[in-house]
């Protein structure tokens, strides 16, 4: 059983030198735990070999796209994927010199992490149907904040009240942590942050729960209902995984998939992104990671061009 990761590793070839894995945010942040979390399990299933995370944050994960999409599809360089750098980041930033829907070869889809819409105390709404009904007695009468324009807090909140038919006024901030301290400051009403990023505050009664947006919900939340109870259909979560640059032959696609796959499997590794970040381990094959972000691609390109988002 302890020969069964270097025997893996032989019959496929891959990796046979340290490989780097490109993170389109800064340290410490959703992305970058993931990311040294798998890294760290890298060698038990390679035969020693490394994953090295180098972190390339700015323009909303775009200039590490760029960076990656410019790469060899040899296998040496990945990237850990991010809505923005891999499916929309065209339709956020207009001038972006690669096109994320072609420009890279999906790999896996490892992890997707809940999100939970968040309020001030002081709103007096403790539903998703007192929400609406509170915003459409005064339009524009509430504020959300955002971890930036075009982040997926953004898009998650512009759904949302879209399909709800009401209106609030966006305030974007530039991190997670900053959307929800506007959020429990008052600055703004309503959030739409990751379970993370907004349990801690939830816990301590610096804000409260309205409703998850996956239609599963989660542990961490027994209490806390999903969108979908009163907007069915309805149901967005962050979304992490592997790709490579374009062109890659599918053959070592389907290696890499499997390295990452037997990580992902790992009991642990499955804890740690729980405790760490209240997500759950997705897996499948390179084709359905291309569905997925081609899904994606569709459903929030009419969302970006109705509402007139752009990243900044």
């Amino acid at each position: 059983m302890l020969a069964a990761p270097a025997i893996a590793r032989a019959q496929s070839g891959w990796p046979d030198r340290p490989i780097r894995l490109i993170v389109p945010f800064g340290a410490g942040g959703a992305i970058d735990t993931l990311s040294r979390t798998v890294a760290a399990k890298f060698p038990e299933v390679t035969g020693g070999q490394t994953l090295v995370v180098e972190n390339r944050p700015g323009a909303g994960g775009t200039i590490a796209g760029a960076a990656v999409a410019r790469e060899k599809p040899d296998g040496l360089t990945l990237m850990m994927a991010d809505v923005g750098a891999n499916a929309i980041g065209k339709e956020l930033i207009p001038s972006l010199s690669y096109e994320p829907p072609t420009a890279f070869t999906p790999i896996i889809h490892l992890v997707n992490l809940p999100a939970v819409l968040m309020a001030h105390p002081t709103v007096t709404a403790t539903t998703v149907q007192q929400v609406i009904e509170q915003a459409k007695a005064r339009p524009d009468g509430f504020t959300y904040s955002s971890a930036g324009n075009g982040n997926g807090s953004h898009l998650f909140m512009a759904l949302f009240l879209k399909e709800a038919g009401i209106s609030m006024v966006h305030v974007p901030y530039r991190s997670g942590a900053e959307m929800v301290t506007a959020l429990i400051r008052g600055d703004a009403q309503f959030g739409f942050p990751t379970v993370s990023s907004g349990i801690g505050q939830i816990r301590q009664g610096n804000a409260k729960a309205i409703a998850v947006g996956n239609a599963a919900g989660t542990p961490l939340l027994p209490n806390t209902p999903a969108i979908s109870t009163v907007m069915p259909g309805f149901e967005v979560a962050v979304w992490h995984g592997i790709v490579a640059p374009a062109g890659m032959d599918a053959g070592l696609a389907r290696e890499i998939n499997q390295v990452f796959g037997r990580i992902a499997a790992m009991p642990d590794v499955k804890q740690r992104i729980f405790d760490t970040q209240a997500g759950t381990v997705v897996g499948g094959s390179p084709a359905d990671f291309a569905a997925h972000i081609a899904r994606e691609v569709a459903r929030w390109t009419p969302i970006i061009r109705q509402g007139g988002i752009a990243s900044g």
